[in-house]
């Protein structure tokens, strides 16, 4: 079945473009096929395939409309494309996949069912069960869209063909999801230790749930977040896996083509939509809904190395800015120093300022879960307190759980602030910046940056305690850094890894 006729070429979200395909049709299951037309146990399989070419420069995504009768019990999709040889530094053929109900496809609407990106070849979906990064539902009559998304496409375009399958027969139970509780007994107000940005067989990542929870309590974190790509589909199965000792949030990665960010904490269940870019005034509609949805919103590897993972919405919306994605590696140093651009900005302007986290980014072995994590001081061990801290900048980045620190500014007159506060004195006023760390090696740098820049660094003191004091007037922030050494035969100038990093500590009054 050649379908290369393109039906239609619209517009998605203002500016985001969009190829309907010609509708593929499925009979009602009648006597012919051994039931009737409500289906039954013995109606037959139907398959339909359509192939089709796409040219360089293709739309963002392509739409095949599948019209499914009544009494589907499950819809099964496969695909496949070519992958042609193409010159040294061309991009080739790359084509994701995904899925909506008869609901539709509108931006944000109701009909979402999967997307597995280019992890997964084939799913299927029923009313009880569902390939991991899709919804499990009641496969109802209407129009369904078979979603591609052609990532890149080669100089000689790309083939594809795309088969669906509908099986006749009763339902069977819908799946009941079960998600976890948004809070765990904790220890009062103290700081937690989490990893945000983590994946799963949900999305792209070669972990189980299981397996991942598993990872996240070796590490000895307190709270994670799932964020496969996408989709929300983990979030009904990690009820029976968080626990007493480890807070499962549920939320999402948002990977669109211009940039990607995570959706933390929202209400289980909440999907939010990925497909637009920066020039389709889309971005802010998302955002809105997340809060909504009880979650922040925070840029992921604003300087990331893959095709369209580079951030491009600006950071007038967000709630934080993921500045240490996984090992340390030259695009988080240039995440890091935007980020402290924007401090300073934030010191000349109203005050509002941005702060910082650190995730892994795991999605398989040898990625280790917790490479880096955000230490966030909370009322409790729930969602809205850890948010709360996240969004007030009262955190850390630490390497791993062993890595301990306390950061502090006292003033001439019992004035204290900590990490993310602000310790108001007159701008004359001599503030003592105190930092303490242990568990790190004894070759560390510490690092003291202020909106002049670095202005104070010392090797890591015997006693692990490091006391240095200036004024507001000559410093309207302070933040600490421990890093390693620099790598043997490094020229760059550049400090070497990081250890740990702090918010700021604001010195002065508004």
């Amino acid at each position: 079945m050649d379908r290369r006729d393109v039906l239609k070429f619209s517009a998605l979200a203002g500016a985001t473009g969009v190829l309907t395909l010609a509708p593929v049709n499925f009979a009602e299951a009648d006597d012919s096929t051994g039931t009737s037309a409500g289906g039954g146990p013995g109606a037959a399989d139907q398959t339909r395939t359509v192939t089709g070419h796409l040219p360089t420069g293709a739309a963002d995504f392509v739409y095949l409309p599948v019209k499914v009768p009544r009494g589907v019990r499950q819809i099964a999709v496969s695909y496949t494309y070519d992958r042609p040889a193409v010159p040294a530094g061309t991009v080739g053929n790359a084509c994701d996949i995904g899925v909506f109900d008869q609901h539709g496809t509108d931006i944000g609407g109701r009909g979402f069912r999967g997307w597995s990106g280019g992890a997964r070849t084939e799913f299927a979906i029923s009313a009880g069960e569902a390939t991991p990064g899709y919804l499990a539902g009641p496969v109802e009559a209407g129009t369904w869209h078979v979603i591609l998304g052609p990532y890149t496409v080669a100089p000689q375009g790309l083939n594809y063909s795309v088969t669906v399958t509908l099986s006749f027969g009763d339902r069977g139970d819908t799946l009941v999801p079960s998600y976890p509780r948004d809070r765990a007994p904790g220890r009062g107000r103290d700081w937690y230790r989490g990893d945000c940005h983590l994946h799963t067989v949900h999305s792209d990542g070669k972990r189980t749930l299981e397996q991942l929870v598993a990872l996240a309590r070796a590490a000895k974190l307190d709270f994670i977040n799932s964020s496969d790509h996408n989709t929300s589909s983990a979030h009904a199965y990690l009820g029976p896996l968080a626990g007493d000792d480890l807070l499962v949030m549920t939320g999402e990665e948002v990977t669109t083509r211009n940039g990607h960010y995570l959706a933390i904490g929202t209400d289980p269940g909440t999907w939010v939509d990925w497909r637009y870019r920066a020039r389709d005034d889309a971005f802010d509609r998302f955002v809105r809904q997340i809060h909504r949805a009880d979650g922040i919103v925070v840029p992921a590897h604003p300087y990331g190395t893959s095709l369209a993972s580079q951030w491009k919405f600006g950071y007038d919306q967000v709630d934080a800015i993921e500045v240490w994605n996984g090992p340390w590696t030259p695009d988080d140093e240039v995440s890091l120093l935007t980020w402290d651009n924007l401090l300073t900005g934030a010191a000349r302007g109203d005050g509002h300022w941005i702060p910082a986290m650190g995730n892994s980014d795991a999605h398989r072995d040898p990625d280790v879960v917790g490479l880096p994590q955000t230490v966030v001081l909370a009322d409790g061990l729930d969602r809205r307190s850890l948010q709360a801290g996240i969004r007030a900048g009262r955190s850390w980045i630490a390497e791993s759980a062993a890595v301990q620190l306390a950061f502090a500014a006292a003033g001439p007159r019992g004035e204290h602030a900590g990490i993310g506060d602000r310790v108001s004195v007159a701008p004359d006023a001599d503030v003592t910046l105190t930092l303490s760390v242990s568990g790190v090696p004894a070759d560390s740098l510490i690092r003291l940056i202020t909106d002049e820049g670095q202005l104070h660094a010392e090797p890591l003191p015997a006693s692990g305690t490091l006391s240095w004091t200036t004024t507001p007037s000559y410093s309207a922030y302070v933040r600490a850094e421990v890093r390693h050494p620099a790598p043997a035969g490094d020229t760059s100038g550049l400090p070497g890894p990081a250890i740990a990093i702090t918010n700021p500590i604001w010195l002065g009054r508004k």
